[in-house]
């Protein structure tokens, strides 16, 4: 397993209202992510999510794959160096 990592992913398409950041938060717990999804005022969900690079890779094919909740139109993700700054994954 390689070094933790950061996720930054916007959530573009019809996800605020019918459950998406609850749906994202229950992937990421099953992959043992930390993090957090939350909605934007142009909306967008934007997801924060920490661990090892393979758990990332799996969340955002979840996020791409077409059984979320609403319907997702683009995912944009960008990778860095973990901050170690999450406890737990949360909707805000």
């Amino acid at each position: 397993m390689g070094e933790s990592q950061r996720l930054s992913a916007w959530v573009h398409g019809r996800v605020q209202g019918v459950g998406f950041r609850w749906w994202t938060r229950s992937r990421a717990l099953e992959l043992g992510l930390v993090g957090y999804a939350s909605n934007h005022a142009d909306g967008r969900v934007h997801v924060v999510a920490e661990g090892p690079p393979e758990a990332l890779d799996a969340l955002v094919a979840a996020l791409r794959s077409g059984e979320t909740p609403g319907r997702v139109d683009l995912v944009v993700e960008d990778f860095a160096s973990a901050r170690g700054d999450h406890a737990g994954f949360v909707e805000r």
